[in-house]
């Protein structure tokens, strides 16, 4: 009879065995989750920064939008560097946090900073933050900490006061510019010139205008030198250019006036505001007496040319165009004289009037001559002396 042997015991050690394989295992992955957990669950440090709105003066409500941006901007610098710190535990060496999040979040925040102190400059007293102290961050070893420590709105500080006098649009207190009257310095000025007169005259008053507008948007800005640097300075220029066009346009009608433009370009302030923010009268520019200008500029006088030879009929209508443009010579010389009284030197209607009327008469005499010799002989008109005129004061 066969005898057989039974598994059963085998069975159950095989079973015990599996078992305890698998209870290994449950227990060596529960001490790997228990490490895991004890690594993450130990505190991931977070940066700690110095607030920089309680630093702040009272921020213009110009500024008060870009402000409140960059303080926003303060908290999300903070958020990232936190994330940076949370994702990159056991990276690098010691010097990791330092160089790559910490030392990277202070460029970051001065930049910022910077930008703030900037903006309430552009209308206010710069403020003088302590840049480096604040941009410099810390750790929280333990976590925690200002993660977002920037109030999201800042208070605006009240605006200032108009000034008693409106037109000039600064505010009381600010200092004003303070320029010399020009349009009581011209003398009587030609008709012509009255509209560009008149044009620069309210140039200058906008020029004024401009730098009172600059002074009050620039309080506090740059150093002691500032206010002459950037504004009184440049204001010189551009009036002594313009009170230069102004000579210029009445010396094209008539004498070149001196109107000083380096005494009257020059201005200085009013410290507590006020002034003349639009000194100039445009509207009443006096003018010259046309007949007067005339009558000061005396008359040129020509010699009469007369014909004593008998006129060939062919050559009749030549010989009167040529008379009658003789006379038109001389009119247009008159006119540039009466339009040009005190223009260029000494000689300046002798070079510029006198001389090309000569040569005009010169060719115009000529002609005659030459008109007469094709139907009869050529006269001699004596054409060098007749062309030769004179100023008759």
């Amino acid at each position: 009879m066969k005898r057989y042997r039974s598994n059963a015991g085998g069975s159950n050690v095989r079973r015990w065995r599996v078992a305890g394989i698998v209870g290994v295992a449950v227990v060596l992955a529960g001490v790997g989750l228990g490490v895991a957990n004890a690594a993450t669950s130990e505190a991931v440090p977070t940066v700690n920064c110095p607030q920089v709105a309680p630093q702040l003066p009272a921020v213009p409500a110009s500024a008060k939008a870009e402000v409140e941006r960059n303080l926003a901007l303060l908290n999300t610098q903070i958020q990232e560097a936190n994330k940076r710190l949370a994702t990159s535990v056991g990276q690098g060496g010691p010097n990791f946090i330092q160089n790559a999040i910490l030392g990277p979040l202070k460029d970051k925040r001065a930049s910022t900073i910077d930008r703030i102190a900037i903006s309430i400059g552009r209308t206010a007293a710069k403020p003088n933050l302590p840049v480096d102290s604040l941009a410099t961050c810390g750790l929280n070893q333990n976590g925690g900490g200002n993660a977002a420590p920037e109030p999201a709105a800042v208070t605006a500080a009240p605006a200032a006061n108009a000034g008693s006098n409106g037109s000039t649009g600064a505010a009381t207190g600010v200092p004003t510019v303070n320029c010399p009257n020009v349009s009581g310095a011209l003398p009587a000025v030609p008709a012509s010139a009255k509209a560009e007169i008149e044009r620069n005259l309210a140039l200058l008053n906008t020029q004024i205008q401009e730098a009172n507008k600059r002074l009050a948007s620039t309080v506090g800005q740059g150093g002691a030198n500032f206010i002459q640097n950037a504004i009184l300075g440049p204001l010189k220029d551009k009036r002594f250019s313009t009170i230069n066009r102004m000579e210029t346009a009445i010396g094209r009608a008539a004498a070149k006036p001196d109107l000083n433009a380096e005494g009257l370009s020059t201005c200085t302030l009013n410290e507590n505001g006020g002034g003349n923010a639009a000194p100039e009268a445009t509207g009443a520019v006096q003018t010259q007496d046309p007949a007067a200008v005339a009558a000061g500029a005396g008359k040129i006088v020509c010699p009469d040319v007369k014909i004593g030879v008998a006129i060939p009929a062919s050559a009749q209508a030549e010989i009167d165009r040529n008379l009658a443009l003789l006379q038109t010579q001389v009119d247009e010389a008159n006119k540039r004289l009466a339009g040009s009284v005190g223009q260029g030197g000494a000689n300046f209607v002798q070079n510029a009037i006198l001389g090309p009327l000569k040569d005009k008469r010169f060719s115009t005499i000529n002609r005659m001559e030459t008109a007469i010799g094709r139907a009869a002989a050529k006269p001699d008109l004596n054409a060098e002396g007749l062309s030769t005129c004179a100023l008759q004061k």
